[in-house]
């Protein structure tokens, strides 16, 4: 057996190495291992995603204290006839349910921003792992992968700001509104809430801003659009990237129509027939007067917590024309005269402010120089010199004269640097003679003249130096159209509103604006003389070119120092108007007078408003009055010189201030009272202007 055993063993040695052995024992598999090992790294991924949530929870504000903020108030603002003009704050729309909306509008929005809207649970794990692939690719955030739920609560409770940390807190937010709301009620909150750009929040807003309809009325097309602008609102806005904007709808109602939402033939409709912005409203001037509604709204109703409605005393057709007859003035003949910019304010003689243009192009420059600006208005401060002296006992007819005049080495001069001799006070103010106002301030002294200016409405500081009679201390356009509003409506001081009520959208009123007597501020008499003199300045005078059809008009123009600035103010009792025009920076223009470019434009403005209105007289033009004392002495007519325009002066410009309010006059010695005239003013106009007898 041994030996059996040994020749068995050689037999073994004996084989070839090369053959292969066959092993009894079988190899462990590692598919146990990997499967342990992926389920403790799975267990422990959830456990650190749990551990982040639980930290994201801890750092926000407790769930249970949550509540849907209230969303900023809007305040419309509309004209004399209920019509929008504009809006400030956010833009709103009505709140709307989704059985109000057409029910492709909602589908729109899920087609193209949440198509498993309806399924998940508040996130989208397929669109966040797309999301976060993107991202690594990118090494940034590059897309968000939000839900609708997701999106409502970043517009609900956190910023714009594009972090990991504020993804982390809308999805844990995301869940809190999915558990506290149903689907119904996160998507109407996302439609009433989302941003559209152009400062409109919610569907309905968006809808009125771009399509000038309710959302409850939007066709396929419009729908698709408004869903592609939360994309990004600014750069897809229609009014802005028309052609982006189609492009982007023409994405939605392809999804729209892959998902069943609407047939083949509403998607071929929709793409032949796309959607097209109207245009917006309040773009233009009328911005400037929101703008100041908004500085005085505070001092009408405090602070604002809801949706208000202010209802101003805007015409808009009045407007409208304001702003066309400035812009196509400026165009026409700025270049020329090198005037860049102008202002318009009009109002009636109990200070409703029916049109204001701030500037040409509200979008350029949102600078009110209506309201805000302070030039020299020259020539047009000469009627509260006159009215001084008239209330210092001289008339119409009081003859001074105009000649050279020296103060402390100050020299003024005539526009033509021609001087006629003896002349009346109507003729005086009609050709804008300065040194005639010059030796009637110095007769006065200026302290009266301030006051007078002052009592009539002037707010602005005024510097009582020689060159005051000139209009060399600034002020505002809607101040000086104000101060002779007393002239139109027969002495009674006014203060400019454009207010007339306020209310909430409930209909619950806060604020109307009611007539006050703020008392007389010229006398009955020396409103009428006043108008008889200026009157004349547009029967003689330097603005022959004003046009209002038969209307009684009168008015005063005025040109600052080296041409910088041109005005005109003119009124009948029906409405006051004044148009400044000049540049920005105080640069001279070429020779731009009052009696030019500011009367042209202000005719285009009244006869729009004066329109179907029957004409009356001007206050006071049926009196009958002359001289106290002496009789009146005549100027030859040859002594009339042509017509001119007031001269520049050189001199200081004083600081700007906040003088008294204007005041009812009082307590003033009364000149003698005059017999009266057979003619009435008019034929003492014609018989003292003319030299007749």
């Amino acid at each position: 057996m041994a030996e059996g055993r040994r020749k068995g063993s050689e037999r073994r040695e004996s084989e070839p190495d090369s053959a292969p052995r066959r092993s009894t024992k079988r190899r462990p598999s590692r598919l146990p291992h990997l499967v342990y090992w992926s389920l403790v790294l799975g267990l422990w991924l959830v456990i650190a995603a749990a551990g982040i949530m639980v930290w994201v929870a801890i750092n926000l504000p407790p769930i249970q204290s949550l509540e849907i903020p209230k969303r900023p108030p809007q305040i419309e603002i509309v004209g004399l006839d209920g019509k929008p003009l504009a809006t400030r704050g956010e833009m709103h729309g009505a709140t709307v349910t989704l059985k109000e909306l057409p029910p492709y509008l909602p589908r729109a929005f899920v087609a193209i921003e949440d198509r498993r809207f309806y399924s998940h649970f508040g996130i989208d794990p397929v669109g966040l792992m797309r999301a976060a692939a993107a991202n690594v690719m990118r090494r940034g955030v590059a897309q968000g992968g939000s839900t609708i739920t997701q999106q409502l609560a970043k517009n609900l409770f956190l910023t714009q700001e594009r972090t990991y940390w504020r993804k982390l807190q809308e999805v844990v937010l995301a869940l809190w509104l999915e558990r506290k709301f149903s689907k119904t009620e996160i998507l109407e909150l996302y439609l009433n809430r989302v941003y559209f750009g152009a400062g409109a929040y919610g569907v309905d807003a968006a809808a009125q801003r771009y399509f000038g309809k309710s959302a409850k009325h939007v066709r396929v097309a419009e729908a698709a659009m408004l869903a592609g602008l939360v994309k990004s609102p600014s750069r897809l806005a229609p009014s802005r990237n028309p052609n982006g904007a189609e492009k982007r709808a023409q994405a939605v109602v392809a999804a729209m129509a892959e998902q069943g939402f609407i047939t083949e033939q509403v998607a071929k409709t929709a793409l032949l027939q796309p959607a097209r912005a109207v245009k917006p409203l309040g773009t233009g001037t009328v911005n400037y007067i929101a703008d100041w509604v908004m500085d005085v709204l505070d001092d009408l109703v405090g602070h604002v917590e809801e949706d208000i409605v202010i209802v101003t005393s805007i015409d808009p057709a009045l407007q409208a024309a304001a702003e066309k007859a400035l812009v196509d003035e400026l165009s026409q003949k700025g270049a020329k005269l090198d005037v860049q910019q102008g202002a318009i304010v009009a109002m009636t003689p109990a200070g409703a402010v029916r049109a204001l243009v701030g500037g040409r192009n509200y979008a350029e420059s949102q600078y009110n120089r209506a309201v805000a600006a302070r030039r020299q208005p020259g020539s047009a401060f000469k009627p509260f010199v006159y009215l001084a002296a008239l209330e210092h006992g001289l008339t119409p007819d009081t003859v001074r004269e105009d000649k050279p005049i020296a103060i402390k080495g100050w020299k003024p001069e005539n526009y033509a640097h021609e001087y006629y001799g003896p002349v009346t006070l109507t003729q005086a103010l009609a050709l804008s003679l300065n040194t005639v106002a010059v030796r009637l301030m110095q007769e006065v002294g200026g302290a009266a003249v301030a006051k007078t200016a002052y009592r009539l409405g002037i707010a602005s500081k005024l510097e009582t130096n020689p060159s005051l009679a000139l209009g060399t201390s600034e002020v505002s356009l809607i101040e000086l159209v104000a101060a002779y509003a007393p002239f139109a409506n027969g002495g009674s001081a006014i203060v400019p509103s454009v207010v007339e009520r306020v209310r909430t959208a409930t209909g619950k009123t806060l604020y109307v604006r009611t007539l006050q007597d703020y008392g007389r501020v010229i006398e009955a008499r020396h409103v009428a003389m006043m108008n008889a003199m200026m009157r004349e300045t547009l029967r003689i005078g330097t603005a022959q070119r004003a046009q209002v059809g038969n209307w009684p008009a009168a008015g005063k123009t005025g040109t600052s120092q080296d041409f910088r600035d041109a005005w005109f103010v003119g009124y009948t009792t029906h409405l006051i108007t004044g148009v400044w025009i000049g540049n920005d920076d105080s640069s001279p223009t070429r020779k731009a007078t009052g009696g030019g470019l500011p009367v042209e434009i202000w005719s285009r403005v009244m006869k729009v408003a004066h329109q179907g209105v029957v004409a009356t007289a001007l206050p006071g033009t049926g009196m009958s009055f002359a001289a106290p004392g002496m009789p009146p002495a005549s100027v030859p007519p040859a002594a009339l010189p042509p017509a001119v325009n007031s001269a520049p002066v050189a001199a200081s410009v004083p600081p700007a201030g906040v003088p008294v309010p204007p005041a009812p006059i009082s307590g003033r010695a009364q000149p003698q009272q005059p017999p009266p005239s057979s003619n009435g003013i008019d034929g003492w106009l014609v018989d003292r202007l003319f030299g007749r007898r």
